[in-house]
This record gives structure tokens, C-alpha cells and sequence, in this order.
């Protein structure tokens, strides 16, 4: 399997990890492209649950700037490049609402920028107590991406939503368990044992009525809402990112000269 994303299926579970620590998962094509064929493989198995966790210390910090500064030069390159991930962000985030078995995340570390959308999509959320959420996009010039607009108003309210972004707010693991980001936070260690309660909890319901359920709540009317969204979060994030003022902001977020 590929090197960015490992799939594996065991107990009737599916389990996707991110496998860029060294980058702390940061979003790139590639990793984004591996995510939705390891999305593919879990529907292929008829799957009880889905469980998305990460390698290393982060559970991801969004989109990679480094990627983005690669094309900086060339406006056409840089806008070819941001609707490739954005685009293969969005896709990833409504194949994830659209699976048809519960979603869990085990979040054990940071997750910033557009990666939210991956938490946003999943049912349970398991957070770790040093984990937490961020946006940063009033930071470096971005357009909000992965659902900060698109989802997050809905989950905690059009004013909270805001305050976050318009204050670059760090959630804690506590402060997103007691907004309903969050279903538990746990020690790091106790991630995966949290994670293996709520699947022998699910293993235990009847799998058909589960599937209903999700299916009830993420129907085509309410995806293709989301999906709306998602892509005006998209045509903001293109128009930012080629912007004199994103440029620089780019620039000094990963000092370079």
C-alpha cells in the first residue's frame, strides 16, 4: 500500500492512518489522492466502523505550505496546484461523510488548516489531552478551507465559528469536548483503547441500523449542501492564494527571506 496512507482491515473494522509524521501529516496531492483510494478500499469491505488515526505527533497541519511556496513564482502553476489539494481535500471530506458506516478519529496531535474537515466528517472523535485544533488561516492570507466555514457554523454556532477564525482561537482538547468536537479526551496512550470500546460497542449494535442512521443524517440533500460549500470555500481559497499579501504572509510564516 502506499507510503503516505496505511489501510487495514481487521475484526470487520477498517483503519486509515496518515503516514507523514515528518511533515506532521501536512496535506500535499499525493497524501490527499492515497487518502480517497484508502477511502475506496474501506467501502470495498463492508466495514462495521472506520477508524482514521495519524502517524507521529500531529494529527495534521493542513495544507503544506512548502507545497504551496514551490509554485509561488507562477500564479498559474500555484492556482493549478491549490485547486488540485483543495479540490482532492473537499472530495476527501464528502467521501467521508458519504461512507456508509460509522467514522471514527483518534486526533492525537495538532490539527490545523483545512485537515479539520477530516475531523468534522467523523462521527466519534477521540481527541488526546495534548491535542489541539487551529486555524491560522487570518495568519498566512489563506481563504478558510476544509470546512471552517462550510461545516463548523453548524457544529458550534455562526459566532463562535467566527470568533475562532477572526481570532486565530487554539481549541484544547477540553475546549473542543465541551463544544461537541469532541465525543472523549483521553492520555495519548489511551487513545487506541478508546477507540477499541467504541468499535466493540458498535460491533455489538445491529451494523444494518447503524448504516441507516448515518445514511439518514448524511443524505444526498444535505451532502450536496456541504458540497456547495465546499466548493465556495474553494473559488475564496483560489482568489486568496495567488494574492500579493498571501505571498507575504506565506513568507514569513516559514521565514523565508
Amino acid at each position: 500500500m502506499s507510503s503516505l496512507v496505511k489501510f487495514s482491515h481487521d475484526r470487520n473494522i477498517a483503519s486509515i492512518r496518515l503516514n507523514r509524521p515528518e511533515r506532521h501529516n501536512a496535506l500535499v496531492p499525493g497524501l490527499l489522492d492515497d487518502l480517497r483510494s484508502c477511502l475506496e478500499l474501506a467501502r470495498g469491505v463492508s466495514p462495521d466502523a472506520l477508524v482514521l488515526s495519524a502517524e507521529g505527533r500531529s494529527f495534521s497541519t493542513g495544507g503544506d505550505i512548502g507545497g504551496f511556496m514551490a509554485h509561488a513564482e507562477n500564479p498559474d502553476e500555484l492556482l493549478a496546484y491549490s485547486d488540485r489539494i483543495v479540490g482532492a481535500l473537499n472530495d476527501a471530506i464528502i467521501d467521508l461523510l458519504d461512507f456508509p458506516a460509522p467514522v471514527l478519529a483518534a486526533v492525537n496531535g495538532p490539527v490545523t488548516g483545512g485537515s479539520l474537515g477530516l475531523v468534522l466528517a467523523a462521527d466519534l472523535v477521540a481527541m488526546s489531552e495534548s491535542a489541539f485544533l487551529q486555524p491560522y488561516y487570518g495568519v498566512v492570507g489563506f481563504g478558510p478551507d476544509g470546512g471552517w466555514t462550510a461545516l463548523l457554523p453548524e457544529r458550534i454556532g455562526t459566532a463562535k465559528a467566527l470568533e475562532l477564525q477572526y481570532l486565530n482561537t487554539r481549541l484544547t482538547a477540553d475546549d473542543a469536548l465541551r463544544l461537541g468536537l469532541a465525543n472523549a479526551v483521553v492520555s495519548e496512550s489511551g487513545l487506541e483503547r478508546q477507540i477499541d470500546a467504541w468499535s466493540a460497542s458498535i460491533a455489538g449494535m445491529n451494523a444494518n441500523t447503524l448504516k441507516a442512521t448515518r445514511a439518514n443524517v448524511w443524505d444526498k440533500t444535505r451532502i450536496a449542501a456541504v458540497r456547495k460549500r465546499l466548493d465556495q470555500e474553494k473559488r475564496w481559497f483560489l482568489e486568496r492564494v495567488i494574492a500579493p499579501d498571501t505571498l507575504e504572509g506565506m513568507k514569513r510564516f516559514t521565514g523565508t527571506p
